[in-house]
């Protein structure tokens, strides 16, 4: 008797994983950008677009996927490229 994994149930679970890791991310210029504080909005939107992109990679490679291991290493990719920003 094996297990079954559901793969699109764990694509799901996978990508809410990385909307909540992202929105963790877009904290610290959330301030910036709804304030709209001068000198400060550029910089912010350049770090956000930064974490955006960086994400976009994430999703794609979990949509990719066809294994929760493969799942799991996207998701292990984007705190690790956190990690090092």
């Amino acid at each position: 008797m094996s297990i079954a994994i559901n793969i699109d149930k764990a694509k799901s679970i996978g990508h809410d994983m990385r909307r909540t890791a992202r929105a963790e991310e877009f904290k610290p210029y959330d301030d910036a950008i709804s304030k709209q504080i001068p000198g400060q909005m550029a910089g912010a939107e350049v770090a956000r677009q930064a974490i955006r992109d960086k994400y976009v990679a994430v999703q794609v490679a979990i949509d990719a996927a066809s294994t929760p291991e493969q799942i799991k290493a996207a998701l292990q990719a984007s705190t690790t490229v956190s990690a090092d920003e």
